[in-house]
């Protein structure tokens, strides 16, 4: 191999180094939800259209209020992750759509990251039942709790 052919493979190999090195440290963002457009929210009309009307226009809402409102809200999160550091909220829109007693769409509202603190939509955190207590004391504090009876065969 001549020194020329070295010299190429050798630039060839720092360039692709380089360019695994800035890829593998660039941003990557994601999005999750949905919120109607604003084209599609011109088609509804406040104190006119009803909640099946709604659906019909702007889709089913990410989620629907537990209270007595039973207000809509549809939902959108922009999330950027950065190399190891924690994945952070860049942007979320929170469109509520709120209906009185007779469900006829009574307001439209928006609401982003500006108009307030973060607001953590879901947490998948279970505290366990069992902290503290060994496998040990699980299976002697489980002797009482079953019914002997429950494994015969009642049809004989």
């Amino acid at each position: 191999m001549s020194k020329a052919m070295f010299l190429r493979r050798i630039r060839t190999m720092a360039l692709g180094g380089a360019f695994v090195a800035l890829t593998a440290c660039s941003s990557t963002y994601s999005n999750h939800g949905y919120v109607p457009t604003d084209k599609e929210l011109e088609n509804i009309m406040v104190g006119i259209d009803t909640r099946a009307e709604v659906e019909e226009i702007a889709g089913i809402p990410s989620s629907a209020g537990i209270l007595s409102d039973g207000a809509w809200y549809y939902i959108s999160s922009r999330i950027e992750s950065y190399a190891y550091h924690k994945p952070e909220v860049t942007e979320r829109t929170v469109l509520a759509i709120s209906f009185d007693s007779n469900d006829v769409v009574q307001n439209i509202e928006r609401f982003g990251l500006q108009d307030g603190r973060v607001i953590e939509l879901s947490r998948r955190v279970t505290s366990p039942s069992v902290r503290g207590t060994t496998f040990w004391r699980q299976l002697i504090g489980s002797i009482g709790n079953f019914n002997p009876a429950d494994f015969l065969d009642e049809n004989g």
